[in-house]
């Protein structure tokens, strides 16, 4: 009954708030409502939101321009507190790219090639994270400080920047912006310079000079025309929507997905504006904070059952069919915009399908959408290549240093950065305990966010790791349990946000602190000036990794580009290839088929999506966080993270282990019931249903990769027997027919191979290389996992097998893996690190060991 009076006054007081948009219907839908009802207004708002991105833009160019990189091309990279091996748009193409430039140990290179080369990475980070431990070079520096650092940098670079930049940035060492500049100044057009989201435009309009002074645009970096449908300020057009809603003036306002009522700064208090609202409505998967505080709450249907399309980060548009058939009755946004313009009987399949015909034509449309369909992208709708224009010299030129950074406020002091969290982003992954239990990459905590500290600021602050402390800022606290961070810059806090949800099912209610209740609406990311005061309350954290300290033993094979090309037989062969000793183990008799796998460490940059993949592959259980502390969690895989060098600028290295399937097992020697087997294909399988709990194959196991089901898990959740909805999931016969008390392990994907062996079989052909994908290979982004037939001379794994750089885990005790790694490869500038020679020692306990390990 409100929409007619609403389209009869022109949709005064209407108001719609949404996340970025790039889906083309749904974009086209909104402005074509707005131009129904001029009265109604568009908002957007996310809380990890791009507008310092669009900001730079627009100060560099006078437009909104999008930047498209090119890491596959670039020799040298600089990021500038650039998570972009993560956390950006792209970042998963960015991920492919910037490691394919970086692979040594290749399997299709010809013998007598050139000489292996690799590009090579200086990250600054005001936290640590993924493209730091990537880097060949890492600077921990305050997030205030980076524009210091990149006004010094394009100065240098002769980019015309105002103010006095000849003194070298503070917490920067002139011998590493020495050999940056140097290194940069050399590589002109193959080069590139990346800032991160987080930082202040002014930052993003100085990497956009400095990479066209380096020659770089056009070749590195890309600009295209904005893959959003409508860029904005966000924060701005929040502010606008909480004005209006504060005075009145909106009567009916629809949220189309978003959490506003939890993420938006709380300083705009926009819970209490939203509760000034006539009329409340909200579209959102989970009945959420913002659900609480609406009048109609509508289900969303799950992107897997509902059509709809999107762009990607360069522009390409695909077509979103559904995979399953819908299960609740949800709707999308599309459905709720066309009640809005009055259209109700219109479905999303019928809006998505005319908004296309209109692009692509209806003369043989049916033809075009098919194969647009079936493709999985739209063909000719990659973002259009921009040439903007150049406004930048005579705005940085004229800008003052000390204007620029009026509006951080006083530099001094303690610096507190707030950034999306690895797992649960900005929190809404919060309800998923696969997510929750997944370690952070850094520093393998679950369950819970942290204020991150360094050892020195922690040292200086009198705080330590699971201390309970009250953080204060302009006027605002929050309670946060503190973890110390090798690597974490001084003076500087960093906390994630996604946690201390109160309205976020049985899962993530109640898990960690809320620290947007802390966050500046001024500056999002970081600000100065942040108190501290200890609460004498002890906060338990549970994470995965415990035991830190390599002991002497070369678990993480390590060496420079310069050593490995003057030295290829830098492992000792007894690493790389150990000699079966002696040994009571049985001989098995040869097939057709020996499974294998290798790990390229270089190339894994340690994001953990081979942990999860296997997790939904094998319908791993979770066990909650008091089981993760004393040891239990349950995941096939683990990517174990480790340091070297010292303790406030550490290297960070990633070791993913899972069961190596030795030919030598001991873990099948000392099961009593056999219920642990060798297959005549080398496989170490476990027999569930023979497995009686012993847990004498876990002892036995020197990689501590199988584990043990302790608990009915479903019972925790006041289920029993076959009433638990999980069970359907957990007792899947293709997978497993686990329970309570049972041995667990990675199986090389076992069902995988059946079914391949099979189809092979049928066809009556051997399996061909590359047919078989186990779970984690599949899921890597940067493909540094590689599985097959070592039978096969010529496939990938067995050529990779060949490679000086491959070498056992442990190889030393005879276990004979099928499993291997290849070492880690870096390519440090020769100025910062000293020439490499045959004595350079392997990764030994440093002073980070014994800081974690007292």
């Amino acid at each position: 009954a409100e929409m007619p009076t609403l389209r009869e006054r022109r949709a005064k007081g209407l108001a719609i708030l949404t996340e970025t948009i790039t889906s083309p219907t749904l974009g086209d839908q909104l402005q074509s409502l707005l131009k129904e009802m001029p009265e109604a207004t568009w908002h957007q708002y996310e809380p990890v939101g791009r507008d310092n991105v669009r900001a730079g833009a627009k100060l560099a160019f006078g437009e909104y321009v999008d930047t498209i990189y090119h890491f596959d091309k670039a020799d040298v990279v600089l990021s500038l507190d650039a998570e972009f091996l993560a956390g950006m748009p792209g970042s998963v193409r960015y991920a492919r790219d910037f490691v394919d430039r970086r692979r040594v140990a290749r399997t299709d290179a010809a013998a007598g090639a050139a000489p292996p080369t690799m590009s090579r990475l200086y990250a600054v980070e005001s936290t640590p994270g993924l493209t730091g431990a990537a880097a060949d070079h890492r600077l921990p520096l305050r997030a205030s400080d980076v524009e210091e650092l990149a006004r010094a940098l394009a100065a240098r670079l002769s980019v015309a920047v105002a103010g006095d930049n000849s003194q070298a940035p503070r917490n920067v060492p002139a011998d590493w912006l020495t050999a940056l500049v140097a290194d940069l100044e050399s590589h002109r057009g193959d080069s590139l310079v990346i800032a991160g989201d987080g930082q202040p435009a002014a930052v993003h309009a100085l990497v956009h000079a400095i990479n066209r002074q380096l020659e770089n645009v056009g070749q590195t970096v890309e600009y295209v025309a904005p893959v959003e449908v409508e860029p904005v300020d966000q924060l701005t057009s929040l502010r606008e929507l909480v004005g209006s809603m504060k005075r009145g003036d909106v009567k009916l306002l629809v949220v189309l997905g978003g959490n506003p009522v939890y993420n938006a700064p709380a300083e705009l208090e926009f819970a209490k504006a939203f509760e000034n609202v006539d009329f409340r409505v909200h579209l959102a998967h989970d009945f959420d904070e913002t659900s609480f505080l609406s009048h109609w709450h509508v289900p969303a249907a799950h992107e897997l059952e509902a059509w709809g399309d999107a762009r990607a980060f360069d522009g390409t548009a695909t077509i979103q069919q559904p995979l399953i058939s819908p299960l609740y009755g949800g709707r999308t946004a599309h459905d709720l915009l066309a009640m809005l313009a009055g259209h109700p009987e219109r479905t999303t399949y019928q809006i998505i399908q005319q908004y296309w015909t209109r692009r692509l034509g209806s003369d043989g449309f049916l033809k075009r959408w098919n194969q647009a369909v079936h493709d999985g992208v739209v063909p000719g709708t990659r973002a259009e290549s921009r040439s903007p224009d150049w406004k930048f010299a005579d705005n940085i030129s004229r800008a003052n240093p000390a204007a620029a950074r009026s509006s951080l406020g006083e530099r001094t002091g303690l610096e507190i950065t707030f950034g999306p969290d690895p797992t649960v982003w900005d929190g809404r992954f919060a309800n998923s305990g696969w997510l929750q239990e997944l370690p952070k990459p850094i520093t393998k905590l679950t369950w819970d966010n942290a204020a991150l500290f360094s050892p020195q600021t922690a040292k200086r602050l009198g705080v330590a790791s699971h201390e309970l402390v009250e953080l204060s800022l302009a006027g605002k606290t929050l309670r946060a349990p503190v973890w110390i961070v090798p690597g974490q810059p001084d003076d500087s806090i960093s906390l994630a946000l996604g946690y201390g949800r109160t309205q976020c099912g049985r899962i993530g209610h109640g898990v960690g602190v809320n620290v947007g209740l802390l966050r500046p609406a001024r500056h999002e990311w970081f600000a100065v000036g942040v108190e501290l005061k200890s609460t004498g309350t002890r906060y338990p954290l549970s994470v995965t990794q415990n035991h830190h300290s390599m002991e002497g033993r070369d678990l993480v094979q390590i060496t420079t580009l310069a050593e490995f090309a003057q030295r290829p037989e830098f492992i000792d062969i007894e690493h790389r290839h150990p000699a079966e000793s002696p040994t009571l183990y049985p001989k098995y008799e040869e097939s057709e088929n020996a499974w294998g796998l290798v790990i390229d460490q270089t190339m894994c940059i340690g994001c953990n999506a081979c942990v999860v993949a296997c997790q939904a592959e094998n319908n791993i259980p979770i066990v909650g966080k008091e089981q993760v502390a004393i040891g239990r969690e349950m995941h096939w895989l683990r990517v174990d993270r480790y340091y070297r060098g010292p303790i406030d600028a550490p290297e960070t290295y990633f070791q993913p282990v899972m069961c190596v399937h030795c030919e030598n097992a001991p873990c099948e020697l000392v099961c009593p019931v056999g219920a642990t087997v060798h297959s005549h294909e080398g496989l170490n399988q476990m027999v569930y249903n023979r497995c009686v709990g012993t847990r004498y194959c876990s002892n036995n196991c020197p990689y501590k990769v199988r584990h043990f089901n302790f608990l009915n898990y479903d019972a925790l959740f006041e289920y029993s027997g076959d009433e638990a909805p999980s069970l359907k999931l957990l007792r899947n016969p293709d997978v497993t027919v686990r329970s309570r008390g049972v041995m667990e392990k990675c199986t090389y994907c076992i069902q995988r191979i059946n079914e391949a062996k099979i189809e092979a079989q049928k066809e009556n052909r051997p399996v061909r290389d590359g047919e078989i994908v186990t779970a984690c290979q599949q899921a890597c982004p940067a493909q540094a996992i590689v599985f097959g037939n070592l039978r096969d001379r010529n496939s990938a794994v067995a050529r990779l097998k060949e490679s000086p750089l491959n070498y056992s885990l442990l190889g030393e005790l005879n276990t004979l893996p099928r499993t291997t790694h290849l070492a880690r490869i870096r390519n440090p500038h020769p100025s910062l690190e000293g020439p490499a020679t045959a004595d350079t020692p392997p990764v030994e306990p440093t002073a980070v060991d014994r800081f974690l390990n007292p």
